[in-house]
């Protein structure tokens, strides 16, 4: 463990850096200053991490534009005239029908709320498991308002349906780690990063399975809670910065 360690540790400082941001998804919210601005392109662009890198960045650059590249003040402001546009606005199986739903929500949320921190705080139990109560109490409000579409539930993941909630995860890690790289934002405070839970995408499960950090033969939700359990024997305070080291090495050494 203590070679995997060192091994590991290396790779996140080789990968952890301002250069890993073009090519990611996690460029889009490093477009905005504002807070807000930053949480909503953030959640857009974890959302839509699905596919090829540089589509993904390419159509939330398109969505974005749609709301004049200022997305909380759009939300805040715009008139239903304005929502015209996003009926051809689609990626993948994300079509109109959910964009409109998610700039819904988002215009109710912010008229009442100062950050989207507050949404995942209503399943917070502050222990070092509590992710899954949290994950699942946000899905469950972020699909309170009557309106809400029954189709576009499938977009926010949830344990309470097994999943391994990789994007939702991808974005915590987003706005609560922190560190002097650069990378992620570590603008919210009331999740503590050794609560967070390893986002498990295609190459994190390749390379961890490789090196031993998974024995379940499926990739769900328990999956993702045995391999970060593995990763806080090495960093019981900030375990998922070694999502860096395993992304990294799926993605750009092949391993």
């Amino acid at each position: 463990m203590q070679d995997l360690k060192g091994f590991l540790d290396e790779k996140v400082e080789e990968y952890n850096q301002p250069g890993f941001i073009t090519y990611d998804p996690i460029s889009i919210p490093h477009l905005f200053k504002k807070r807000q601005d930053i949480e909503i392109a953030g959640f857009f662009a974890s959302i839509l991490a699905w596919g090829q890198r540089k589509t993904i960045i390419s159509k939330c650059l398109e969505l974005f534009r749609l709301m004049d590249n200022a997305p909380h003040d759009f939300l805040l402001n715009h008139q239903e005239k304005d929502l015209k546009p996003f009926l051809r606005f689609k990626h993948r199986t994300f079509n109109d029908i959910d964009t409109l739903y998610f700039i819904h929500f988002f215009a109710w949320f912010y008229r009442q709320h100062d950050s989207l921190e507050e949404a995942f705080l209503i399943g917070q139990n502050h222990s070092i498991d509590g992710m899954e109560s949290m994950l699942k109490a946000f899905h469950e409000f972020f699909f309170s308002l009557p309106d809400a579409p029954s189709r576009t539930r499938k977009h926010i993941a949830t344990p309470a349906r097994k999943s391994a909630c990789k994007r939702m995860n991808m974005f915590l890690r987003w706005m609560v780690r922190q560190d002097d790289k650069g990378v992620d934002f570590g603008i919210w405070k009331g999740i503590q990063p050794a609560q967070l839970i390893c986002p498990c995408d295609l190459h994190v499960d390749r390379v961890a399975r490789k090196l031993g950090l998974i024995t379940r033969k499926q990739t769900d939700w328990q999956t993702a809670i045995e391999l970060t359990e593995r990763l806080r024997e090495m960093d019981p305070n900030d375990p998922v910065k070694y999502d860096f080291a395993l992304f990294g090495l799926g993605v750009e050494e092949k391993f």
